[in-house]
């Protein structure tokens, strides 16, 4: 764990959801896990979150959890921070995961809105609260309604937010508007984070911080060259290259995580197997990555060089 600093300067541009890699015996294959972290550390990612929606984090056992993160934790070195989800509907739970992350060695953790329970926002408040007793790691928040049932009210994060321990927002409603309406309203070292690869573009030129992002894993550096241009003040060149991943996006967006793995793949970094209940891709579902990873090929070249 990197020493704590007040400082979030570190939580910016494209931040990969790493999925979690199995080998053909079902166990998590730590040395294809560390390969995804080098490439993405080479690429510059200033993070990397493992054990959360792309990590399959459900299927995993509490010591599977500890040796994903210990592993990144080592292979990063200092070179990147390690997020690591802990999120529970039931808040004991998540109390336990986030001690247990920080035990080995994550940098924050990345706390999911409690799902299937719909508890009422004071119950969230109450939530997040307690996890942020329980531990020294910074926080930050996962609002995804589509998965959760229960959205963070404006409101929520604004109350959570003048604790310093809560660092940031990923944010996955796709509600873009929405970055405009808490961004006056929340400390300036807070971070406002798209959780949505369709909308990140809008969401970073409109002055969001980074993306947690499902794509990144298979184009790191065509994404890393988005965001510097965007910060650079060049939209134009942003949304040219933004272009280039529509057709990947579609591709990855139904299928994930099976879908995100069967493109690492194609790229010789992974094998595609997942844990019930995912299963593997479809023959035309394949297809298709196969077509969309064809067609970046040479803009991910070109982003790299730029």
């Amino acid at each position: 764990m990197i020493s704590p600093e007040t400082s979030t300067t570190w939580l910016t541009g494209y931040i990969p959801d790493l999925p979690t890699p199995f080998d053909d015996a079902d166990r998590v294959d730590l040395r294809a896990l560390a390969r995804l972290c080098q490439r993405q550390i080479a690429a510059g990612a200033s993070a990397l979150v493992i054990c959360e929606t792309a990590g399959e984090a459900s299927t995993l056992s509490t010591a599977e959890r500890d040796m994903i993160i210990r592993v990144a934790v080592e292979v990063a070195s200092g070179r990147a921070r390690i997020i690591a989800g802990a999120g529970s509907n039931c808040t004991s739970r998540a109390i336990e995961l986030t001690r247990r992350a920080e035990a080995a060695g994550a940098d924050a953790v990345l706390s999911v809105v409690p799902y299937y329970n719909k508890p009422m926002q004071n119950g969230l408040y109450a939530h997040f609260r307690a996890i942020a007793a329980s531990t020294e790691l910074p926080i930050i928040l996962h609002d995804i309604p589509a998965r959760s049932a229960r959205e963070l009210a404006d409101d929520t994060p604004i109350r959570l937010a003048e604790a310093p321990q809560f660092i940031g927002l990923r944010d996955g409603t796709g509600d873009v508007a929405r970055l405009l309406r808490l961004r006056s309203a929340l400390p300036k070292s807070f971070r406002l984070i798209s959780g949505n690869d369709a909308t990140a573009l809008t969401y970073l030129a409109q002055g969001g911080d980074a993306c947690i992002s499902t794509i990144s894993n298979v184009t790191p550096d065509l994404c890393q060259a988005i965001f510097a241009n965007v910060r650079l003040g060049r939209p134009q060149i942003a949304r040219h290259l933004q272009k280039q991943l529509a057709y990947l996006e579609s591709c990855l967006l139904d299928g994930n995580p099976a879908a995100v793995k069967y493109a690492l793949s194609l790229l010789g970094l992974i094998v595609p197997g997942t844990r019930l209940p995912i299963v593997p891709l479809d023959g035309p579902a394949k297809a298709a990555l196969a077509r969309a990873i064809a067609g970046v090929d040479d803009d991910v070249a070109g982003a790299a060089r730029a």
